[in-house]
């Protein structure tokens, strides 16, 4: 049992190292817009999502894709090129 427990473990921190690397910084990059800590948004993110059943992870996939949105739009572009 315990060599299941340490395979879940390790699942565990492959989940949690994928999101942070691929993930969006959706609530990063609004903490950094708010001037507040990223961890402090990412705790209020957590309870307002047990408070609204999961409504505000529509909110967060809505930034997410409107931050991607404007990263796409809003490239800087070296040269006239790079179209």
């Amino acid at each position: 049992m315990q060599a299941h427990y340490k395979h879940n473990m390790r699942l565990d921190y492959q989940l949690k190292y994928f999101f942070e690397k691929h993930g969006f910084n959706v609530l990063s990059r609004l903490a950094d817009r708010l001037g507040m800590r990223a961890s402090n948004v990412r705790l209020f993110f957590v309870y307002i999502s047990f408070v609204t059943a999961g409504l505000s992870f529509g909110v967060y996939l809505t930034l997410a894709f409107l931050l991607k949105l404007k990263d796409m739009i809003y490239t800087k572009r070296t040269s006239v090129f790079d179209l």
